[in-house]
């Protein structure tokens, strides 16, 4: 198998500077070498012979798997790229800039790079001197120098590969050279329509807090003082019993992909645990709750937009649209075209909006209490056992992001401080949350709406710009969460429906049913506490202390099953409790 293909595509520059020298060398030896295209992530031509599967060995006599043998019965193969679109804020770093708006300069660099080795190589030749020759240092190592570099063999893991060894000509010299890229996961979806970008690189402890914050920070916040009406003042223990609950999971989740290279998501945790059918579920119960998370998204955009024009209506073909419904189904057609972009590259760039616009909302509800005279006026009850699971499903829904921390602990460049991340982020969002629930209901009491933000006064500057920051969020999460539940559908299609046309048409589909769910339930708080008592409690608190009872059977002390059992009964409890009472009130209403 070509060794480019065996490391993944992990790195697209590196992928063209890798097929450029191919054809350099080509055309100094007088011969010629297939190209695979760069515009898509398709499978490169098989080779000639079959001498290639020696390299397919893994080093102790055994055969490797190909690529084809890996994508058998491991649906979903995209969930590691789409995840990590949806979670990861872009790097600031110029060179990614660059190489993400014109991917061509990395095959003009290489161009260069070898002309000058070239011209240096013939220099040295006629003057018989010794010169360090490499590639520049602003150029990371091609896959074909890696795949002739000497070392162990490839492991199914995300660690990185050790340095290539420096030529004899160059011993003793002082050289830096590049540290090769990491091997992302083997399982990534190869698609001839649109252009996926690979899983995510290496990312240090910054970024990984960052990429935390991004998941965790969500809509969720608007609804934590509607929580503390239906629940009380006492409901405030809920986050941080659930905030410590989902933290201890999600260090479970690590031991779970340290117990085996070849875990990397959550999907593999599961396969790991449970089988085939275990990965299967696994990925159902993710893609529906970010489906139920575009949904909310819908429902979010209508209620905001109509409190900023109220009076907005459409009466059409005896058709009448109240301005809620104007407004949901005409955002999701300004939707549309970001859920149809073929270059899925540019959708990871929005993805920092959603901190941007969070962070903003909080800013500006400070503000409209301390600095435009709202001020805060103590109320409320201490505990309203008959809203209660409502408040618990609010809260549970705040720290739905389990789907996410695989992919951020296998993309970590120094694995072993993924605990102090975890820790951190879970700390800083709890102690947001908090404050920003007891603010939200000392200034509006029991007029507490769904979303604190529907209770700012409009006549002020900060309200009107936290009402179109809530709109931002969802507009820009949008197509970043209902991309990975399309990319599922698609690539479990026939080969032969597997074509730009047809994915079109599964992504308007998409869009049209989650506008309908939208209008038939228009109740985001009860939808949210619905999902955060079922998919919350089962993602975060159910799996994932069953998959690790599963993976580390036999070896699991007696204190952490016993832990493990009874955060299992408290996600089975709160699920049963806070879905039973969401449902009753939607239909009640």
């Amino acid at each position: 198998m070509d060794r480019d293909e065996e490391m993944g595509h992990g790195d697209r520059s590196l992928l063209f500077i890798g097929d450029e020298d191919d054809d350099l060398e080509a055309d100094r030896d007088g011969g010629s070498t297939p190209s695979s295209d760069p515009g898509s992530f398709s499978d490169r031509s098989d080779p000639p012979s079959g001498d290639e599967d020696d390299d397919d060995d893994d080093g102790d006599g055994r055969r490797a798997p190909r690529d084809d043998d890996d994508q058998k019965g491991t649906w979903p193969q995209s969930f590691r790229q789409s995840i990590d679109m949806m979670s990861a804020v872009p790097s600031p770093a110029m060179s990614s800039i660059i190489t993400a708006a014109s991917p061509n300069l990395g095959r003009l660099a290489a161009v260069g790079s070898s002309l000058l080795k070239r011209a240096t190589s013939s220099t040295v030749g006629q003057e018989g001197s010794s010169l360090p020759l490499s590639r520049p240092l602003l150029l990371p190592p091609s896959l074909s120098q890696l795949s002739t570099a000497s070392g162990p063999p490839v492991r199914d893991s995300t660690d990185s590969l050790p340095p290539r060894p420096l030529p004899p000509a160059l011993q003793g010299e002082s050289v830096v050279v590049p540290r090769p890229p990491s091997r992302p996961s083997s399982v990534c979806l190869k698609s001839s329509y649109i252009d996926l970008p690979p899983p995510s690189t290496k990312c240090g402890q910054r970024q990984a807090i960052l990429n935390g914050l991004n998941v965790l920070c969500g809509v969720g916040i608007l609804t934590t003082s509607y929580g503390i009406k239906q629940g009380g003042w006492l409901s405030l223990i809920l986050l941080p019993l659930l905030g410590g609950c989902s933290c201890y999971t999600g260090l479970l989740l690590k031991k779970c992909i340290d117990s085996s290279p070849s875990i990397d998501t959550y999907p593999d945790i599961g396969k790991a645990a449970f089988g085939i059918y275990g990965r299967i579920f696994v990925s159902v119960v993710l893609y529906l709750e970010l489906y139920a998370s575009a949904v909310e998204y819908i429902t979010l955009l209508g209620d905001s937009l109509s409190s900023v024009f109220p009076s907005a209506d459409l009466a059409f073909g005896g058709i009448y649209l109240n301005a809620h419904n104007l407004f949901a189904i005409t955002m999701a057609l300004a939707l549309l075209p970001s859920v149809w972009l073929k270059n899925l590259s540019l959708l990871s760039y929005l993805s920092a909006g959603g901190v941007i616009a969070t962070t903003t909302v909080i800013v500006c509800l400070f503000w409209v209490g301390i600095g435009e005279g709202v001020g805060f006026h103590p109320g409320g009850t201490a505990l309203n056992l008959t809203h209660f699971p409502v408040a618990l499903g609010l809260y549970g829904y705040c720290y739905s992001g389990h789907s996410v921390f695989p992919n951020i602990y296998s993309s970590m460049e120094e694995r072993s401080k993924f605990t102090f991340v975890l820790l951190f982020c879970f700390i800083l969002v709890t102690f947001v949350y908090a404050g920003v629930a007891i603010t939200g209901f000392l200034m509006f009491g029991e007029s507490t709406m769904s979303q604190f933000t529907l209770n700012m006064p409009q006549q002020f500057i900060p309200s009107k710009i936290a009402i179109w920051m809530t709109i931002i969020n969802p507009y820009t999460k949008y197509a970043l969460t209902l991309t990975p539940v399309a990319l599922s559908i698609e690539e479990a299609l026939p080969k032969s429906m597997q074509t730009y046309q047809v994915g079109m048409c599964v992504r308007t589909a998409l869009v049209a049913s989650t506008v309908v769910v939208a209008l038939t339930f228009p109740y985001f708080a009860l939808v949210m506490a619905l999902l955060g008592s079922v998919f919350t409690m089962l993602v975060a608190l159910i799996l994932p202390c069953a998959c690790y009872l599963s993976i580390k059977k036999g070896s699991t002390p007696l204190w952490e099953v016993v832990l493990c059992i009874s955060i299992i009964l408290l996600g089975i409890l709160c699920a049963c409790v806070g879905s039973y009472t969401s449902v009753s009130q939607m239909i009640s209403r």
